[in-house]
C-alpha cells in the first residue's frame, strides 16, 4: 500500500498535462509574437527608410536641376558680351547671392583663367585654377557636376558647371558654382533640415563611398565600406539589412540621386529600433497570465472529477479477493467510456476469477492430443463470452474422409493428421481467437467481434492452406467448414453452435472442401 501512494496518480498527471501544455502554449504565443512584432518593425523600418532616403534623393535632384538651370540661363546671358568684367562680376554676385545656392561663383575663361569670383575675397580673379573640377569642366565642356575635390581655397566642394557658348557654338568658358561639404552651405541646409530624431542617420556617399553629408561633420570627407553591391545601385531605390565594421547591426534605406550619382543612405540601428518590443511582450504577458491562470484551475478541477472514478476502481482492484467487492465497485460511478469500460472488465474478471478462471488452466479443459481446448473449456469459454454479450463467429471444421486415413493407414498415422490439422488452425487463428477440439476429427474455432464475411475469409484460408499442405504418407487432405455468428443479444449460443453445424453438413452435402455459411 505504502509503494501504491509513492506513484503519482492520474490526477496529477492530469494536472501536469495542463500546466505543461498551458506553458507551451503561452511561450509559443510569446515567441510568435515577438518573431512577428520584429518582422513588422524590421520591415516598416527598411520601408520608411527607404521612403526617406528617396524623398532626401529627390530633394537633392530637384536642387541640382534648379542650381543647373540658373547656371544655363547665366551662360547664355554672358554668352552675349563675355569680355565685358562688369557684368560677369554682377552675374557671379547675383548667382551667389540671390538664390543661396553656391558657396562661390565663378567665370573661367577656355583657357582655364579665372575672369570673375564671389566672393571676391576669395582671390582668384586672374588666377588659372588647375582643380579637377576644373579640368573636368574645361575638358569635357558640357553641364556638369564635379565629383567631390579639393579647391584652391582647401575647401571639400563639389562643383556644378555650365559651358558658355557664343551663338555659333564656339566654347568661350564655363559658369560654375561651388557647393560646401564641410561647411555651411544650402545642400546642408535642405538635408539636414527632415533628417528624423529617432536614431536614423542621413549619409550622403559618391560613386567612391566617401562621405559627402551627414549629420556629424567630422565624417563628412571620411569613407564607408562598399556598403552596396553594384546590382543594387541599378535600383532607383531599396532597402536592406547590414552591418558597419566595428558598428551594429542597422536598417538601411537607399536611393540615387540621378544628376550626380550619389546615393542617399538612411540609416537606423536594428536595436533602436527593436526596443518596442520588450515593452509589448510585457503587455501581451501581463493581460495572458490571468487568463492561463483560470484556464489551469479549470484543467485541475476537471483532473479530479476524470481521475476520481479510476482512483475509486484502482482502489477496488487491490481488494478482488476480498468477498463483496463485486458490490462496491459497482456502486462506483463510472461517467464516461474509459471508466465504464474498465469497471465492466473488473467485475468480469471478479467473476472469471472466483467462479471459472482456475478451470480454463486444468488439464480437464485440454485435449491431451491437441492441446487445443476440450468441450468443457469450450463451454466455459462460450460463458465468458456470454456474460461479457461479445459477439463473435463460430467455424465448425471437419476432417473429410477421416476415416479412410484410419482405415488405410491405421490410428497413429490418424492420430498425427489431426495434429497437423491442430497446428494449422493453431498458426490461421489470430491472437483473440479460441481453438478446441469438439471431439474425434472436428473442430471450432470461435472469432471474437468478427462478421460473417471476414468468418468466411479465415474459413476460405484455412481451407486452402490445409489442402495445400502435404501430411507424410497420406499425401493431402481437405476440410468442410460451417460458418454461423452470434450477435450478443438474447439469442441461445447452443443455437448458433447448431447452426454452425448444420451448415458443416451442408458443406459435406456439396461434395466437401468447401465453406458454407448458415442461414439466420
Amino acid at each position: 500500500m505504502m509503494r501504491l501512494r509513492l506513484k503519482t496518480d492520474l490526477r496529477t498527471l492530469i494536472a501536469l498535462l495542463a500546466i505543461i501544455s498551458i506553458v507551451i502554449t503561452l511561450a509559443n504565443a510569446m515567441y510568435a509574437t515577438w518573431r512577428v512584432q520584429r518582422m513588422v518593425l524590421i520591415d516598416n523600418t527598411l520601408e520608411a527608410n527607404r521612403a526617406y532616403a528617396a524623398k532626401l534623393a529627390n530633394t537633392s535632384e530637384i536642387f541640382f536641376q534648379l542650381a543647373q538651370s540658373q547656371l544655363h540661363y547665366s551662360a547664355n546671358l554672358l554668352a552675349q558680351d563675355f569680355d565685358n568684367p562688369r557684368l560677369l562680376q554682377q552675374e557671379v554676385d547675383r548667382l551667389r547671392t540671390q538664390t543661396s545656392s553656391f558657396n562661390s561663383v565663378a567665370v573661367v575663361d577656355a583657357s582655364g583663367v579665372v575672369k570673375a569670383i564671389s566672393p571676391e575675397s576669395l582671390m582668384l580673379k586672374g588666377m588659372k585654377l588647375s582643380s579637377t573640377s576644373s579640368r573636368e569642366a574645361l575638358s569635357q565642356r558640357q553641364p556638369l557636376v564635379s565629383q567631390p575635390s579639393i579647391s584652391a581655397s582647401n575647401n571639400l566642394i563639389v562643383f556644378v558647371s555650365w559651358p558658355v557658348r557664343r551663338s555659333d557654338g564656339h566654347y568661350l568658358g564655363y559658369v560654375g558654382g561651388s557647393i560646401y561639404l564641410k561647411k555651411k552651405s544650402i545642400l546642408n541646409t535642405l538635408l539636414g533640415e527632415q533628417f528624423y530624431r529617432d536614431g536614423t542617420n542621413v549619409y550622403v556617399l559618391d560613386s567612391h563611398n566617401q562621405v559627402l553629408y551627414h549629420q556629424n561633420p567630422q565624417r563628412v570627407g571620411s569613407y564607408l565600406p562598399t556598403m552596396l553591391t553594384g546590382d543594387r545601385r541599378q535600383q532607383s531605390s531599396g532597402s536592406m539589412q547590414l552591418t558597419l565594421p566595428g558598428d551594429e547591426p542597422q536598417l538601411a534605406g537607399y536611393a540615387l540621386v540621378p544628376t550626380t550619382g550619389w546615393m542617399v543612405v538612411a540609416l537606423k540601428p536594428t536595436a533602436v529600433t527593436l526596443e518596442p518590443v520588450a515593452g509589448l511582450l510585457m503587455r501581451v504577458l501581463k493581460h495572458s497570465v490571468p487568463f492561463a491562470l483560470l484556464t489551469l484551475l479549470v484543467a485541475v478541477l476537471l483532473a479530479r472529477l476524470i481521475a476520481l472514478p479510476l482512483w475509486s476502481l484502482a482502489r477496488k482492484a487491490s481488494l478482488m479477493d476480498v468477498q463483496g467487492v463485486e458490490k462496491e465497485i459497482g456502486t462506483v460511478r463510472a461517467w464516461y467510456f474509459e471508466a465504464a469500460q474498465v469497471k465492466r472488465a473488473l467485475l468480469t474478471g471478479i467473476g472469471l476469477m472466483q467462479d471459472k478462471i482456475g478451470r480454463l488452466k486444468s488439464e480437464v479443459q485440454t485435449d491431451p492430443l491437441t492441446e487445443l481446448l476440450n468441450r468443457r473449456g469450450l463451454g466455459i469459454m462460450l460463458d465468458y463470452f456470454r456474460s461479457l454479450q461479445q459477439p463473435f463467429a463460430v467455424l465448425a471444421l471437419d476432417i473429410d474422409h477421416f476415416k479412410r486415413v484410419n482405415d488405410n493407414w491405421g490410428h497413429d498415422v490418424g492420430d498425427e493428421v489431426i495434429r497437423q490439422v491442430a497446428q494449422s488452425l493453431r498458426r490461421n487463428a489470430r491472437h483473440s481467437d479460441v481453438v478446441c477440439r469438439s471431439g474425434g476429427e472436428e473442430f471450432l474455432m470461435i472469432l471474437p467481434d468478427t462478421a460473417l464475411d471476414e468468418a468466411e475469409k479465415l474459413a476460405q484460408r484455412i481451407r486452402r492452406s490445409m489442402a495445400e499442405m502435404p501430411i507424410g504418407e497420406v499425401g493431402h487432405i481437405t476440410l468442410s467448414i460451417g460458418v454461423a455468428r452470434w450477435s450478443g443479444d438474447s439469442q441461445p449460443l447452443e443455437r448458433v453452435l447448431k447452426q454452425a453445424d448444420a451448415a458443416l453438413y451442408q458443406a459435406k452435402g456439396a461434395g466437401r472442401n468447401c465453406v458454407m455459411i448458415a442461414k439466420s
